[in-house]
């Protein structure tokens, strides 16, 4: 009989994700508000009510910003992973700034946890050339940023050369783990509207429909997979709205109902290192 994972992520950017982007008045504030003061109690009642472990990726910025918030996620015995510091994406900073990021975010994260993350996730999953380096610099066991698979984790490569007008020169792997994600597993493009002068996303989509994509990834596995990983990504401000609240715990009951064995992320990489153990290239 097979083994189907499912893995309930929170990106818990609070207002981080508004200020990265510039967006700093009352309103975009206000809306990153709604995640910590609203829709956090609502969710964690939730994933109580059906014992569903989760992880949860908190910038330090919230970390500072809304300690209680943070501990009562902890408290309730959720895994609190790494989502950089101010939650620009790596991908736009030095060298030096996103190593800064990841000290002064880890920092946060011992002082609540008794210890530095295991997981790290990349603001608006972005990484940098130096990202992979300062993973396992800083003693990463796995990062959830990339897509290179949708049910099977995998060992990220460093070093890749990749140019315009020459084939990719991919470098070798490494021992971090990727347990990959995908935008259609991620509830913020399908329902989060933002207007720019430069670009609109115009989100607002029926909750609904997007729940049968999201419970049909996971009947894939289950029908055609022994052991896979499935990962969702939520963010409180975005599926703590009411109607989103229904379309989730429909999520996790039919999951469940369906054979689903939830899990924290970090425990997912650890049962994948146990099944496919690091061997370094030779």
């Amino acid at each position: 009989m097979g083994r189907h994972l499912v893995c309930v992520t929170f990106d818990f950017d609070a207002i981080s994700g508004w200020i990265a982007r510039g967006m700093t008045s009352p309103s975009p504030i206000s809306r990153g508000e709604f995640g910590p003061n609203v829709a956090l109690p609502r969710i964690l009642d939730l994933l109580k009510k059906h014992d569903v472990p989760t992880s949860w990726y908190v910038p330090g910025h919230t970390l500072e910003t809304y300690p209680v918030q943070c501990r009562q996620v902890f408290d309730a015995g959720h895994e609190i992973g790494h989502h950089g510091w101010t939650h620009r994406p790596p991908a736009s900073l030095s060298r030096e700034e996103e190593e800064t990021e990841l000290e002064r975010a880890n920092e946060n994260i011992r002082r609540l946890t008794g210890r530095t993350a295991r997981g790290y996730r990349s603001p608006s999953w972005d990484l940098s050339e130096h990202s992979v380096e300062l993973l396992l610099k800083h003693g990463f066991v796995y990062d959830s940023s990339m897509m290179g698979d949708d049910y099977t984790p995998y060992r990220v490569r460093r070093g890749d050369v990749i140019e315009l007008e020459k084939p990719a020169l991919f470098g070798p792997v490494t021992k971090l783990i990727e347990m990959p994600i995908s935008w259609t597993l991620d509830d913020f493009p399908h329902f989060e509207f933002i207007r720019t002068p430069t670009w609109i996303l115009p989100g607002n989509m029926n909750a609904n429909r997007v729940l049968e994509n999201w419970i049909n990834d996971f009947v894939y596995l289950r029908d055609n997979l022994d052991w896979g990983v499935i990962t969702y990504t939520f963010h409180p401000f975005v599926i703590g709205r009411g109607h989103r609240m229904l379309a989730l715990e429909k999520l996790l009951c039919t999951l469940k109902e369906s054979g689903a064995v939830f899990v924290k992320l970090e425990d997912a990489a650890a049962e994948y290192e146990r099944r496919a153990p690091f061997t370094a290239p030779q």
